[in-house]
């Protein structure tokens, strides 16, 4: 006998709410229980899939919260220009945030963003400023100064800053971690998160703090990174590490930091993909394999991962054997060494 339910598990009378308008959307992520991606099934790994939000990641968050925030008080009118410098996720949202308050939108980009990203953004109505050459190895330092540049040019320019503006971590304490609580009140013994700006893990940090939450907060940065006194070296994966230290992110620490290497994301992609049947972006692959890591010590915990966008943006990247051999130097016998696959048949 049918139960009334869809293979979903919902109900067939739940309706799904109408949003007023697009941002609307933005939030409210669901959470999604991985029981196969470990080896350790005494540990239970919940993510957060902030790929569902409509802009494609956690930064819709952040991008709307700055806007709104600056509209409100007075910093920001509709038909100014909004500038920032992206690697993709943040221009995306900041451009679906433009294109509803009637602002135009310049994002500054590098060689390094993604091309569907860059596409997105230009397809929202963004306008695309390409900086070619870094600025003593650092594209972060040549988009920044190509920000500056812009703003003075003409007026009415407005720069949310997401790596200072204390709005971004604002929008996941209010946002991201609370949505994480309530759904799991006191019950989350760790909680991993991918660090670029640390927005995203400072937001959650502060909100666990003032719950008074036992939760230790684990920052997951990239190897080449200069986050948390790292060196900066060569990194290929976007959305995680920095190349100088944001202001953000001065003197801030976490609980635990755990740094892992370009081709350690692309094997947690693979191995949440082959494992799970789940298509996570760069970031989401290096918290994974974090979490996999620690899984020893994490026996009969709880832990959850903050999944930022989803690979299908990777697609000519990180799920592509010839870039992962031109760019890393890895086969894709490494790669499945490293994730724990079998290699496939050739």
């Amino acid at each position: 006998m049918h139960d009334g339910s869809d293979m979903g598990g919902r109900t067939a009378t739940q309706t799904p709410r109408i949003a007023d308008n697009l941002l609307d959307l933005v939030g409210q992520t669901p959470m999604l229980r991985l029981d196969r991606y470990l080896d350790n099934p005494e540990v239970r790994l919940i993510a957060k899939v902030e790929a569902l939000n409509p802009g494609g990641s956690a930064k819709d968050r952040p991008a709307r919260y700055m806007l709104e925030r600056a509209l409100a008080d007075g910093r920001l009118y509709r038909g100014d220009t909004v500038v920032e410098s992206s690697s993709g996720n943040m221009g995306i949202g900041l451009a679906q945030t433009c294109a509803y308050h009637g602002l135009r939108f310049i994002c500054v980009v590098d060689p390094n963003a993604q091309s569907q990203n860059v596409a997105i953004i230009r397809a929202l109505g963004g306008q695309i400023e390409m900086v070619e050459e870094a600025i003593n190895g650092d594209f972060l330092a040549a988009r920044l100064d190509r920000v500056a540049k812009l703003l003075c040019a003409a007026p009415r320019r407005f720069w949310p800053n997401q790596y200072a503006n204390i709005d971004n971590p604002a929008s996941h304490e209010a946002g991201t971690i609370a949505e994480i609580d309530a759904a799991l009140p006191d019950q989350i013994d760790y909680l991993f998160v991918a660090c670029s700006s640390t927005g995203t893990a400072r937001g959650c940090r502060d909100y666990l703090k003032r719950k008074g939450r036992a939760t230790r907060v684990v920052a997951v940065d990239a190897e080449g990174s200069t986050l948390f006194d790292g060196a900066a070296g060569p990194r290929k994966i976007s959305g995680m590490g920095a190349g100088r230290l944001p202001e953000l992110a001065q003197g801030q620490s976490f609980d635990e930091l755990v740094r892992v290497a370009d081709i350690t994301c692309v094997a947690g992609c693979r191995r949440a993909a082959a494992r799970e049947g789940f298509l996570v972006g760069g970031s989401g692959g290096g918290v994974l394999e974090a979490v996999r890591c620690m899984q020893d010590e994490l026996r009969g915990k709880t832990a959850v991962a903050i999944i930022h966008d989803s690979g299908s943006r990777y697609l000519g990247t990180i799920f592509d054997p010839g870039w992962v051999q031109r760019e890393l130097g890895a086969s894709e016998a490494d790669v499945c060494r490293i994730a724990g696959l079998e290699t496939p048949a050739t």
